[in-house]
């Protein structure tokens, strides 16, 4: 997958989305969660890629994508949905985290066009607690963004997901630190994704057609439990759902064990 030069498609609002396509066979699309570019699928793709035709994409905003004003989560589905018909007018479709939500929501909305959806630890979370804290996370997170604070932007996303205040610090002073700067802008684009509240979005969830299955780590159940409750959850609402978790991983999923789990769901008839 190469840094250089990116196959490109126009979504319906004009913005150009980059992608990488490798492999061949049937097409799947990979959705990436905050802060992702599509150079994080690289090993991904790499290990699907006897099997499928890969596309990889960089999300707007963000890589070698354009961006066009005023954001809706509508145009982000949009995009998916170009990426579809560049693949033939149907794809399997897999998103991991935020990605997941954008996935899931896309597949509610496109029908057939998502052949099957595989999802893993979308950070849906039911806790008073953390709606709460999802509702200021937003507020603040806008505010960062409108008025081009885009450093604690990163901080606002690095606290909400549990990073360290001294690990924040040392990400500060790595050079990973502009990119994030640079991708902060699209934070909210997760947060509309995962909705107001941060709720799963059951009603949504049970208009999906397409066979899904929904994925949690059994190391994330110690340290983030309401993982597996989402997981849990998604499945019973999703009309063809089924649910596996997958031993000793956790949020940062490893593709040599998730490999072999897309490839088995993927392919079967």
């Amino acid at each position: 997958m190469s840094a250089h030069n990116p196959s490109t498609v126009t979504s319906k609002d004009g913005t150009v989305i980059a992608f990488d396509k490798t492999g061949s066979g049937p097409a799947v699309i990979l959705v990436s969660g905050a802060t992702m570019a599509r150079m994080a699928w690289t090993e991904l793709a790499k290990l699907l890629s006897p099997h499928f035709t890969v596309y990889a994409y960089d999300r707007r905003g963000r890589g070698d994508s354009t961006d066009t004003q005023p954001f809706a989560l509508e145009r982000e589905i949009e995009d998916i949905e170009a990426l579809i018909e560049v693949a033939g007018g149907s794809a399997y479709v897999y998103g991991i985290s935020s990605g997941g939500a954008l996935a899931l929501e896309a597949a509610a909305r496109l029908g057939r066009k998502v052949k099957k959806l595989a999802l893993y630890e979308v950070p849906y979370d039911n806790d008073p607690k953390a709606k709460a804290q999802w509702r200021q996370y937003r507020q603040n997170l806008d505010k960062a963004v409108t008025e081009g604070r885009n450093g604690d932007a990163v901080k606002l996303f690095m606290e909400l997901v549990g990073v360290p205040p001294q690990a924040i610090n040392g990400m500060e002073q790595s050079p990973m630190w502009a990119g994030l700067e640079k991708v902060a802008p699209t934070l909210p684009y997760d947060a509309a994704a995962m909705g107001p509240d941060r709720e799963p979005p059951l009603e949504r969830a049970a208009m999906v057609v397409a066979p899904t299955l929904v994925m949690d780590g059994e190391a994330s159940i110690q340290f983030i439990p309401f993982m597996n409750a989402t997981a849990e959850a998604l499945t019973k609402a999703i009309p063809h759902a089924q649910h596996k978790t997958l031993p000793s991983q956790g949020h940062d999923v490893d593709s040599g064990v998730l490999a072999p789990v897309l490839i088995e769901f993927f392919a079967a008839q």
